[in-house]
């Protein structure tokens, strides 16, 4: 049966498929024009269909974080995967070579460890697993520190038995020019010790929503991977990235007390709006008063902060909120709501929701 907005149950998670397929084009768009491979990070949206969509836009592939929410994409038929997450232990390793049967596959490692681990779950496979190595380039997360280090690795994967070595991996800093020319140079310098080893270096991954239109000031850098920037957020809005108009993903939320006129309370808490603050103030954008400040959460409340806003909702009202970070929001919905404009075309499964294997 056919809904529209009103009649939904809130707290709930809306999408606006016309705005996130315009988001995936728009950045299609600038690859294709800076002759850069767009490898979409799928852990925002976890929908299948958005992966298809972003794949028929001119995709390379995708990009999964874990083993099971790469499961349930080669399920849905998407064939090229790269998982960047260091895969640790057998039972890991032997998921990951069941689904190497299933797909076009990479991953990637920075320690000896992980490397070890892969070789003897695919030392007897016919095709080696390509593999790359991941570089801190000054996001401060997993990483080799240095150019040299990322060398010796990479001679390493080359020795060792079904798996083989491709190129490298980072996921960058910000995002300002001074962050892109550490990329770059970092990078290119590994780049440049591995090939003058006589080892191809064939692919440069780096990625990151907040950096994506800065993406060619990294020329060393051959695909990029944007997870957010399918429906945006908040935090992306803070950096100047993407305009409210242009975030598809949005919390309804229904006013449910309004104890003081400075203060309103709303169903939707950190279950669904996330606690995540990303340096911002208050945990969320309100549409209908772009003032007011979501300036809690406990588990299913928030509290908008009306003091500096002339805005006074009712106990009925609803309010539409772009949350801080829009990845998480994701992983609280069984479903979310498909919206063209204002038409709810129907409830779409969230199917990687919870996968965190």
């Amino acid at each position: 049966m056919t809904k529209t907005i009103d009649e939904l149950e809130t707290p709930c998670v809306l999408v606006d498929f016309d705005i996130a397929e315009a988001n995936i084009d728009r950045f299609q768009s600038y690859c294709d024009e800076v002759d850069l491979k767009s490898r979409p990070h799928i852990k925002t949206h976890k929908i299948p269909k958005l992966a298809a969509r972003q794949a028929a836009a001119g995709g390379v592939g995708i990009t999964c974080q874990k083993i099971s929410e790469a499961e349930v994409m080669v399920d849905a038929g998407i064939d090229d995967i790269l998982i960047t997450y260091n895969i640790v232990g057998k039972p890991k390793v032997a998921k990951l070579r069941a689904l190497a049967d299933r797909c076009t596959l990479s991953v990637v490692a920075d320690n000896d460890v992980v490397i070890k681990g892969l070789s003897e779950g695919f030392a007897d496979r016919a095709v080696p697993l390509p593999v790359l190595v991941e570089c801190d380039t000054g996001a401060g997360r997993c990483g080799v520190q240095t150019p040299e280090r990322a060398a010796s690795l990479a001679r390493m994967i080359n020795g060792f038995p079904g798996i083989r070595f491709e190129g490298l991996m980072t996921y960058p800093a910000s995002g300002t020019l001074e962050d892109q020319h550490v990329v770059n140079d970092w990078l290119r310098r590994a780049k440049d010790i591995i090939e003058a080893e006589g080892l191809a270096c064939t692919r440069v991954s780096s990625g990151g929503s907040p950096n994506m239109w800065r993406a060619h000031e990294s020329p060393v850098v051959t695909e990029h991977r944007a997870g957010t920037y399918v429906y945006n957020d908040r935090s992306l809005m803070e950096k100047g990235v993407c305009d409210a108009s242009d975030c598809a993903l949005t919390v309804l939320a229904t006013i449910i007390s309004c104890p003081t006129d400075s203060r309103a309370i709303i169903d939707a808490g950190s279950k669904v709006l996330t606690s995540d603050l990303l340096g911002l103030q208050g945990y969320g954008y309100v549409y209908e008063a772009p003032d007011a400040q979501i300036s809690e959460l406990s588990e299913e409340h928030g509290t908008l902060d009306l003091s500096a806003s002339n805005w006074r909702p009712a106990v009925g009202d609803r309010v539409r909120i772009i949350p801080n970070h829009c990845c998480v929001v994701s992983n609280t919905a069984d479903t979310v709501w498909e919206l063209r404009g204002d038409e709810v075309i129907g409830a779409e499964p969230v199917a990687a929701r919870g996968k965190v294997l």
